[in-house]
């Protein structure tokens, strides 16, 4: 006995017709969602299509880690369904934000799932043939005043986030608790990576977290939204397949490359190549003397060609560390914010295949 045939006819034929009547007559309106910035919203537009109304908060060529939520953003997201949000520490003013909003609706953590990566044991593996005590020292300095560590104590006080962190054994979690918010364990900004986005094996979860939360969100839509995922994910798949080519092809002396800051660790671990960066995670971080002396001295040891500048990270150092060291300057990538619509990296794929195609240019030459 199927459930329709279990039901009285008139509730039967009410059932069979809200499954038959066209979509152009179901539709509501678009879902409100707010992003926290150009990536997240490029995902969710590509995911939710006409469906969803995306308002993001810092958008293309803008720095997440500086960004200063204005009214206008309270009040998008006071009107938002859904906040989508990297997490992982990236928005440290979102607490704030949110409650000054009394923002009230689903809140997605596009990072849940993941395998983060443990920045201090990454501080210590990349420089361990460099003076091992002295990288322990750099950690220190870059965030013992800088903005990691005030963007914990001062955003984070009383919000969610500070219940995402740590529990008694320093181990990752993720859940969810009654409003919605992700729990994580142990992910303070300064002890994990979070900029996920540049694995695109991460993007998939990514995309799948986004479509599980507007399939929720719009029922009626769930298929168009299911249908968006699974096209946009061969996408990813292809482009991921695209990139490991190129990366494999990259001869061994030319596997280690240098940046404005620590982004592009997840890149590195999935594609097989080293970034070395004189800033830390965040933008806002400054690099000490000896930090740069001992990343101009690492270029020299090892015969590092090129540096390569970010779209959203002051040039200024980067250009002096290429003079002292006679490494050309390999060319602009984008760790996490799009171009306009016109530059090389208006999408989150057309972001990831400029930054490879970036290096393979410059470091297989």
């Amino acid at each position: 006995m199927t459930i329709l045939s279990a039901l009285p006819k008139s509730v039967a034929a009410l059932a069979v017709l809200a499954f038959s009547t066209p979509a152009t007559a179901q539709a509501s309106e678009p879902i409100p969602v707010v992003t926290t910035f150009s990536i997240l919203g490029d995902m969710v537009e590509r995911i939710g299509g006409a469906h969803v109304s995306v308002t993001t908060l810092v958008g293309p060529m803008g720095d997440a880690h500086v960004y200063k939520p204005t009214p206008a953003a309270a009040r998008s997201v006071s009107e938002a369904e859904i906040m989508v949000l990297n997490g992982l520490e990236f928005e440290g003013w979102l607490d704030r934000l949110a409650e000054a909003a009394a923002f009230d609706g689903e809140l997605v953590v596009a990072t849940a799932g993941i395998e983060p990566i443990e920045f201090e044991a990454d501080l210590r593996r990349r420089f361990e043939d460099h003076d091992d005590d002295h990288a322990d020292d750099m950690h220190d300095d870059e965030h013992s005043d800088g903005h990691a560590e005030d963007m914990h104590n001062d955003e984070h006080s009383d919000g969610h986030a500070d219940d995402m962190h740590n529990d008694d054994h320093g181990e990752r979690h993720a859940s969810n608790d009654e409003n919605g918010h992700e729990e994580h364990a142990g992910h303070d900004h300064d002890v994990y990576d979070p900029h996920a986005w540049l694995s695109l094996k991460n993007a998939v979860i990514y995309v799948d977290n986004i479509t599980s939360a507007l399939a929720k969100a719009d029922p009626a839509n769930a298929a168009a939204f299911y249908g968006n995922r699974a096209a946009y994910v061969a996408e990813i798949e292809t482009l991921d397949a695209e990139i490991r080519a190129m990366m494999a092809a990259l001869p061994d002396r030319a596997r280690t490359v240098v940046t404005s800051h620590d982004a592009f660790h997840y890149f590195g671990r999935e594609y097989g190549l080293t970034f070395i960066a004189p800033q830390g995670l965040s933008t806002e971080s400054e690099a000490s003397a000896q930090d740069v002396a001992r990343l101009i001295e690492q270029m020299r040891a090892e015969g590092i060609a090129a540096v390569f500048l970010e779209n959203i990270a002051d040039s200024r150092l980067l250009e002096q560390i290429a003079n002292e060291t006679g490494a050309a300057i390999g060319g602009t990538l984008y760790p996490g914010a799009l171009s306009g619509e016109d530059g090389p990296a208006a999408s989150y794929l057309d972001m990831m295949r400029h930054n490879a195609t970036t290096l393979a240019a410059a470091l297989g030459s």
